[in-house]
């Protein structure tokens, strides 16, 4: 299985997809989006955490097999380069809107959507630290 995203901040909607994601087979890898590619995506405020700590964090969680950092916006090449078995995003996307997608699919495999954590983000937990709000 392969996902992917920038996983900055890593909070219990990440894990619970990663968790989805690891129960459809026996190995995750998880491709991290670069600090310049997380930069162009997100805008210059972001990451909060370097490359590497996400990848460090990431690597750390016991379902999780491997982790790559990838520099383009997508993870398409990478993806067609290691053409997993199981291609899984969050259910946030319609498959047309995931990169890797139509190759993953022409070389036999599956793309599965995982359900998310409803209200779950890093920039949701980013405005509450900066409001006070607790939840």
């Amino acid at each position: 299985m392969f996902t992917n995203g920038v996983f900055d901040l890593l909070h219990r909607g990440h894990v619970a997809s990663l968790q989805a994601a690891r129960s459809l087979g026996d190995r995750l890898v998880v491709g991290v989006n670069s600090d310049e590619s997380t930069r162009r995506l997100k805008g210059q405020a972001r990451p909060y955490q370097s490359e590497i700590d996400r990848a460090t964090i990431l690597a750390s969680i016991r379902f999780v097999d491997a982790v790559t950092i990838f520099e383009e916006d997508t993870p398409g090449d990478l993806i067609s380069q290691l053409l997993p078995d199981v291609l899984v995003k969050g259910a946030d996307y319609s498959e047309d809107q995931i990169a890797g997608a139509a190759a993953v699919r022409r070389a036999g495999g599956d793309v599965v959507l995982v359900k998310l954590e409803a209200g779950l983000s890093s920039s949701g937990l980013v405005d509450r630290i900066r409001t006070g709000e607790v939840e």
